[in-house]
């Protein structure tokens, strides 16, 4: 018995070891752009720009591909970031008042961002929080000072990076010229840029107060009457800029006179009328002559109140930037070269340098929601001649850009280049389908597709009328992409299919419109005309109550180089497509919405087969899935009076949009949680909705010859099998496909059919059309006997073709409520074997996904990704055909993660301190205020993606501060498994398990 035993365990470890040689999960960078920023930072020194969001999140961008992420425990709005000048350090200022001082630090010649120290403010005993509420920051020159201004009007002194508050040092007013009314809220502090030892403090009220950090006195008084914004202190060290809630901007000179009772010169430069507030001004001396100078804000309050604009005026230039979303903050590269600014949806960098100041295009951080996205699909191994094709019609829609490289280069990106050319395509609620290349760690934007040319659509013909014309005063200019805004929401993109070897695209949209385009090189003029199918084949009693579909322009319509129609087809009723399959090869299309499927033959232009799916009972179905939806969306959109209140609802619509759409999925979801595998009643509504579509060359009706089929399955728990016969090559054009019924599958339990794949007979899942000709796949077994996998909400089922007998099956967790809501075939290997096996990849509706064998279907490995609360989240995954995956975490940013130890995209990179930067000492009175034997706790927490470990360091590790312990070995910080220090979800749950927020933390080093 014994030997038994014995080898049953060497078995297993074996099998253990194979699944940590192909599976891991990692989630590994984040594409898109930031959801709710907050706070900008810069550091000139490191090139490296920083963004804080409201939930907590900081985001360091460098060149293309250095990107680091690290989330504050707080879960607290970033309010400011400050980069300490000329280190690799910076602070951050929360709305809960606390600060935190991050670094980059170096390990295994990568660097990884990490939290080394949090501090509040504590302030003397008994005094009211105001006085300690911080409102300004300034990061000293010499890298060692901050000077935190307070609501109070205080000015405290604190020692970086370990946080120790110089009290001797603090700043506090008492003068003739500041007395009690004016000491309010420190808006502003500002370093001499000639003389560090001097500040500039400037009081909410309009009082501005020069002050001598080293005689602790104040030096001059300029006495500003309107409200305080923001203060900008000019290179030249003699002049000051202030700007006022007005709308106006003062000039002051630093003479030496006190008090100085009226500035040199004040300017509103857009009123006679009341303007709104200068929220920041800067001016800078530009090489060619006069200055540049740029402010946000300032505009009338009656006519433009509601525009987002930053003003840019040099010489006899000027112009106002129009974004269409909030600004949140910018900076200019010096010299000034470029102009970025982020606003709350998108970041937007302007070239100062090139006549007309085009915008320069963003290699990451790009707006992936500039319109809602509504479905994607990912491709991956793309063929070079098509790639190059799509980068070429691409290029062609960016000359409108600046030919200037990309500004922000700090660090070096140490990633190896990406094994293969991938493409992910987004499709949107405005109709347009954006290809990006997902290669590698920055989703870049090659090629956009619009199918709203084909229609004519409702567009508002006043929408350019914020274009700026000649003599218009502002002088608006719109920039940025972020519009949110679509003709026809009708018009929006709900499936896509690439075939990548024949360059053949067909997209599906919400009013059962189904396009098959082709790429071409050239524009061409062509008159697109639909095909009518009628899905519901004159069942009586059913009225369609919801949309009517799209007008096709009748007239010829110029379609510019890139993906072109070549054919339509429109379903009645034009319900939401909710499938689509195509088959190149055979030149055909599939389609299903919730009353049944069809099938068109793109190269003949007919229609071959078209069947409802629906029951009796399902009137629901003729609501018109999600019509409740669109129609609270348009009276939403259709809400405002006029143009201009439109600014107003922008930046609610898409939570709302959001809220909806994942109410309306769960309206969908048709079982409660907590429950045993059950039969349904046919009557649940949409039973008849088609959920897959599959096209097999397999054996349908006898094991000795295999044939074309279609296969469907449907919201009920049903599959049909429909068998095809295609002509051949040559007969092609001459010859009708033919299609007839062959097998119907119901499944006992009837839940919905979300996959359907056959396997040949080695168990392999056949290969994708064309993927044989063109030598990328080998030609799938014919001989022994090809199965269909059912992969069901509830189960997975096996069966054996052609005799349809159940062979295996596997249910998921039945008892937790969990359900499947994605499922993809991927190609597993490890780093080190060339072979290649074949696993399902599936993601249940509680955010988990599963690796699951073929042909066995037994559970492998399982992994916690997505919250199940984030039901959006979950309906956008798509899974790549080598164990990757993608996710909206927010509507503008998608979490890539990986299944795979083999194929792992993620940022390695490495910042160095500039050369600047002097070592620190050791003995500096950082560490000498530490009490004798007190034990400093120290604290590590890095995203370990892969086991989410958290890693707490013992409170008396051995450190410079803590002789006490010197006789244990020292700390070495284990290597991260993903190169952004990230937190995950359950890394925080641990931190707040561990009572890491409570812990009193002043000083950290390893």
């Amino acid at each position: 018995g014994t030997m038994k035993r014995f080898r049953r365990h060497g078995h297993e470890s074996q099998r253990d070891k194979h699944k940590q040689d192909l599976y891991q999960f990692n989630k590994t960078v984040e594409h898109g752009f930031p959801h709710q920023p907050s706070a900008l930072g810069f550091s000139p020194s490191l090139e490296l720009l920083a963004i804080g969001t409201r939930s907590g999140a900081i985001k360091l961008y460098g060149a293309p591909g250095v990107e680091f992420m690290g989330l504050h425990d707080e879960n607290a709005a970033v309010t400011q970031v400050h980069f300490l000048p000329n280190q690799v350090e910076l602070v951050t200022l929360l709305d809960d008042n606390s600060l935190h001082m991050w670094t980059l630090r170096a390990h295994t010649g990568m660097s990884e961002l990490l939290e080394i120290g949090r501090f509040t403010l504590s302030g003397p005993p008994g005094a009211p929080p105001s006085v300690t509420r911080v409102t300004a920051v300034l990061a000293h020159s010499s890298g060692e000072l901050l000077l935190l201004g307070t609501e109070g009007g205080h000015v405290f002194v604190v020692e970086v990076p370990g946080f120790r508050e110089l009290e001797e040092n603090n700043i506090s007013m008492e003068d003739d010229y500041v007395g009690r009314r004016n000491l309010e809220c420190v808006e502003t502090l500002h370093e001499n840029p000639l003389n560090p030892r001097q500040v500039l403090i400037g009081y909410s009220r309009g009082l501005m107060v020069l002050w001598d950090l080293d005689r602790q006195c104040p030096i001059q008084h300029f006495l500003g009457t309107q409200q305080l914004e923001s203060v900008w202190w000019m290179e030249d060290g003699g002049n000051i800029l202030s700007s006022h809630s007005d709308g106006s901007y003062c000039q002051w000179t630093v003479t030496g006179e006190d008090p100085q009772t009226e500035p040199e010169k004040q300017e509103t430069p857009y009123g006679s009328f009341p303007c709104k507030a200068i929220s920041k001004v800067i001016q800078l001396p530009s090489k060619q002559g006069p200055p540049f100078l740029i402010f946000s804000g300032g505009m009338p309050r009656a006519s433009y109140g509601d525009r987002h604009c930053i003003s840019v005026i040099h010489s006899k230039t000027h112009e106002a930037l129009d974004f269409t979303s909030r600004i949140i903050d910018f900076f200019v590269i010096c010299e000034p070269s470029a102009l970025v600014v982020l606003v709350e949806e998108e970041l937007v960098v302007v070239d100062l340098q090139t006549e007309g100041w085009p915008v320069i295009q963003t290699p990451y951080l790009v707006p992936l929601h500039c319109s809602a996205i509504t479905c994607s699909h990912h491709v991956s191994s793309i063929p070079l001649k098509l790639w190059e094709r799509v980068q070429a019609v691409g290029a062609q829609q960016n000359t409108h850009y600046s030919k200037k490289p990309w500004p922000i280069n700090g660090g070096q990106n140490l990633a190896p280049d990406p094994p293969q050319r991938d493409l992910l395509l987004t499709g949107h609620e405005d109709g347009t389908v954006r290809f990006w290349d997902a290669s590698g760690v920055c989703l870049y934007p090659m090629y956009k597709l619009s199918t709203a040319g084909v229609f004519l659509t409702d567009a508002d013909p006043n929408d350019n009328m914020n274009q700026g014309s000649e003599g218009e005063w502002p002088p608006f200019r719109k920039v940025g992409c972020f519009d949110p805004y679509s003709d026809d929401p009708r018009l929006g993109i709900q499936k896509i299919h690439l075939c990548k070897y024949s360059g053949y695209l067909t997209v599906a949209g919400t009013a059962g419109q189904i396009l098959v385009l082709e790429l071409n090189d050239e524009a061409a003029e062509q008159t697109v005309e639909a095909t009518v199918v009628d899905l519901l084949q004159g069942q009586e009693g059913f009225r369609w109550k919801g949309q009517a579909c799209l007008d096709v322009r009748e007239e010829p319509v110029l379609f510019p180089p890139g993906f072109q129609p070549c054919a339509l087809v429109q379903c009645q009723p034009p319900a939401v497509v909710t499938a689509i399959a195509l088959h190149s090869e055979w030149k055909l299309v599939a389609f299903g919405t919730s009353h049944g499927f069809g099938l068109y033959d793109y190269h003949q232009r007919n229609k071959i087969l078209v069947k409802c799916t629906l029951n009796p009972s399902d009137q629901m179905a003729l609501e018109g899935p999600l019509s409740r939806v669109k129609s609270i969306k348009k009276s939403l959109r259709h809400y405002s009076p006029d143009k201009l209140t439109k600014h107003d609802t922008r930046h609610h619509l898409q939570e709302i949009n959001a809220r909806l759409e994942a109410e309306a999925l769960q309206e969908m979801e048709l079982a409660p949680v907590q429950r045993k595998i059950e039969a349904r009643s046919s009557d649940d509504s949409f039973t008849g909705l088609v959920r897959t579509l599959y096209f097999a060359d397999t054996f349908v009706s006898d094991s000795s010859h295999s044939t074309p089929s279609l296969w469907a399955g449907t919201n009920g728990g049903a599959v049909f099998a429909h068998v095809l016969r295609v002509p051949s090559l040559e007969r092609r054009a001459e010859d009708p496909v033919v299609a007839h019924a062959a097998k119907e599958i119901q499944l006992m339990h009837r839940a919905p059919v979300v996959g359907l794949v056959v396997l040949d007979g080695k168990g392999a899942p056949l290969p994708e059309p064309l993927e044989v000709a063109h030598d990328l796949a080998r030609s799938p077994e014919m001989h022994g006997s090809h199965h269909l996998l059912v992969v069901s909400e509830e189960q997975l089922k096996l069966f054996t073709l052609p005799k349809v007998s159940s062979k295996s099956k596997l249910k998921l967790t039945a008892v937790d409520g969990s359900r499947v809501r994605r499922v993809g075939v991927a190609w597993f290997g490890s780093r080190t074997d060339e072979q290649l096996e074949s696993s399902l990849v599936v993601l249940t509706n509680q955010g988990e996904l599963h690796v699951i064998s073929l042909p066995s279907i037994k559970m492998i490995v399982h992994y916690p990704c997505i919250r199940r609360e984030d039901v959006s989240g979950i309906a956008s995954c798509v899974f790549t055909k080598y164990g990757q995956g993608f996710y909206l975490m927010s509507p503008s940013e998608f979490e890539r993660f990986s299944l795979s130890t083999r194929w792992v995209v993620e940022p390695r990179c490495l910042v160095e301190a500039p050369l600047q930067m002097r070592p620190k000492n050791p003995s500096s009175p950082v560490h000498r205020d530490q009490p004798d034997g007190v034990a400093t706790e120290h604290r590590c927490v890095e995203r370990r993606a892969r086991d989410h470990h958290l890693c707490l360091l013992r409170p008396n590790t051995v450190s410079p501060l803590n002789p006490l312990h010197a006789d244990q070995p020292p700390f070495t910080p284990p290597a991260s498994a993903s190169a952004s220090a990230q937190f995950t979800a359950a890394t925080r749950a641990n931190a707040v398990a561990f009572g890491l927020k409570d812990w009193q933390l002043r000083q950290f080093c390893f």
